[in-house]
């Protein structure tokens, strides 16, 4: 039974048992991310984020596309915008996509993009903001940004690196080619594979076992490992430190070492 549905135009967000749902709802534009459907899924992550009964995220797409990007009607009214607006108009909504972008990278709890169909541009550089990525059979791959004559401008070039490798990132980059799911596997863009009716449920069943943790150690070691490639060893240290310091105030913490203890003093009776 669900603990909660709520129903939007353009996103869908639905709670079963603690994991949250995040549809793309825009199927006839293959869920093409418009300003306004931006403005609704930046709500629908601030939600997710801040109700602790949640404690994992699975954001997938409705119909046959995962997203197909930025919507390319906006695009054109930014270019139709009198010469001296474009440059701070264009600022302005980079903000916006920054800001979604930032909400899935750092949500403080397991995020899975569930991959339904094609993700192109913006849609590929979202999958990749999400900690782990399971795709449908008949999902796709494209940071099409270069025949828009643009840059990835989701975070492609910061997390596409990570997955692949700089130079089979910038191959992908440079060319917009399509990758089609097996390809994705090989080359870490996927982390899994699933049946396309099997899809939702598996990424489901997999948020349900990366969240069965300590929700506070989730958090705190996400904040950690997403900046380690960053940071001097010595810094990381650190902020483990501080991290467990706050982990060993936890009722989680209390209560597993108890149990522990509870069945450690039962078998030597």
């Amino acid at each position: 039974m669900n603990d909660e549905i709520k129903t939007q135009e353009l996103v869908l967000l639905q709670v079963d048992a603690g994991i949250a749902t995040l549809t793309l709802n825009r199927p006839e534009k293959r869920n093409a991310i418009s300003d306004a459907m931006r403005t609704e899924l930046i709500g629908a992550l601030e939600q997710v984020a801040a109700d602790a009964t949640i404690r994992a995220l699975v954001l997938t797409g409705t119909g046959k596309g995962f997203c197909a990007g930025g919507d390319v009607a906006g695009m054109q009214r930014r270019m139709d915008a009198p010469a001296g607006e474009v440059g701070f108009n264009g600022w302005t909504r980079q903000q916006r996509v920054h800001h979604s972008i930032a909400l899935l990278h750092t949500m403080p709890k397991p995020v899975i993009a569930a991959v339904n169909g094609s993700a192109n541009g913006l849609g590929a550089d979202m999958a990749l903001a999400c900690d782990f990525v399971i795709a449908s059979e008949e999902a796709s791959f494209a940071w099409s940004y270069i025949k828009r004559g643009l840059i990835p401008d989701g975070g492609g070039m910061y997390f596409l690196p990570r997955r692949v490798g700089l130079s089979r990132a910038k191959q992908l980059i440079f060319t917009g080619r399509k990758v089609e799911a097996a390809e994705a596997l090989s080359f870490g863009i996927a982390d899994r594979l699933s049946r396309p009716d099997a899809l939702l449920p598996d990424a489901q069943a997999w948020a349900r076992e990366l969240s069965e943790g300590s929700a506070a150690a989730l958090a705190l070691g996400k904040s950690i490992i997403d900046q380690s490639f960053e940071l001097p060893a010595e810094q990381v240290f650190a902020q483990g430190s501080q991290a467990q310091g706050i982990c060993y105030t936890t009722q989680a913490h209390r209560d597993a070492v108890m149990a522990f203890l509870e069945s450690a003093k039962g078998k030597r009776a």
